[in-house]
């Protein structure tokens, strides 16, 4: 195998062990791959569940920030479908080439939750709270590469906070990462996406979506996918009836919703 090709399979792998990785747990026919936003995580697992138990197909889900998972698609990795967290992700790739542009969707809009370690017995209800310098951290995932990341620090300046906390800010990789800095109490609070926040460790508050741009998540098949016919049937899924009704119950607003 020529090194440069056995480098970027390396790191690949690497990714997915570290970002977190998924499988519907079926080896039957091809094996979709399926690039995910960490805000993801648990709705498209059952996604995956559920188009596999439909379609007999395996469906395995790298999860990570997407700007990270972006930079991965533009280094060769070999997924099928990207689902970001944005619409600026998949914009990138589309204009580098990388993309079947029929097929981009906006399939949910975002929101973010304030969340509370339970064990630390913090009493905060709203961002205004987070200014008190007694409760220690605040947890977000890195505004660099996570959209997540972006909307928390979005937020926080739209309530003229930001420089107040600016300097007990920890950052995770992605919002996953983040919600775990709270869950184990490294930090007691932190601002993740609401579709990941229902964790037994931590209480949580919506945040209003005026207070960020809007999070399009969005997806798209990619333009060297193996399998672009089931990664439409997968798109359509993920957008129709099914989809939809897994993605409400995890917090998100659908496409047209206010």
């Amino acid at each position: 195998m020529p090194l440069p090709l056995l480098i970027l399979l390396i790191a690949f792998i690497g990714g997915i062990l570290a970002n977190g990785c998924s499988t519907s747990g079926s080896d039957i026919g091809p094996t979709l791959m399926v690039a995910a936003a960490s805000s993801l995580r648990g709705a498209f697992d059952d996604i995956a569940r559920a188009f596999e138990e439909e379609t007999g197909t395996s469906v395995t889900i790298s999860f990570g920030s997407s700007g990270q998972l972006a930079q991965q698609i533009e280094n060769g990795a070999p997924f099928d479908v990207f689902a970001s967290a944005n619409e600026a992700y998949v914009d990138r790739l589309a204009e580098r080439g990388f993309v079947l542009l029929d097929t981009r969707r906006v399939y949910a809009r975002g929101r973010l939750a304030l969340v509370v370690n339970r064990e630390r017995g913090a009493s905060v209800k709203r961002l205004e709270d987070l200014a008190d310098p007694s409760l220690g951290p605040i947890a977000i995932a890195n505004p660099d590469h996570a959209p997540y990341g972006l909307a928390a620090y979005q937020a926080l300046e739209r309530r003229r906070l930001w420089e107040q906390v600016r300097s007990r800010i920890v950052m995770g990789e992605n919002v996953r990462q983040a919600l775990q800095f709270v869950q184990i109490g490294d930090a007691p609070v932190g601002i993740v996406a609401l579709s990941i926040a229902d964790v037994p460790e931590v209480d949580y508050t919506p945040i209003s979506t005026e207070l960020h741009d809007p999070l399009n998540q969005t997806l798209v098949i990619l333009r060297d996918s193996r399998h672009p016919e089931l990664a439409r049937r997968f798109v359509a899924f993920v957008t129709g009836t099914a989809g939809r009704a897994i993605l409400q119950r995890y917090g998100f607003l659908l496409p047209e919703e206010p």
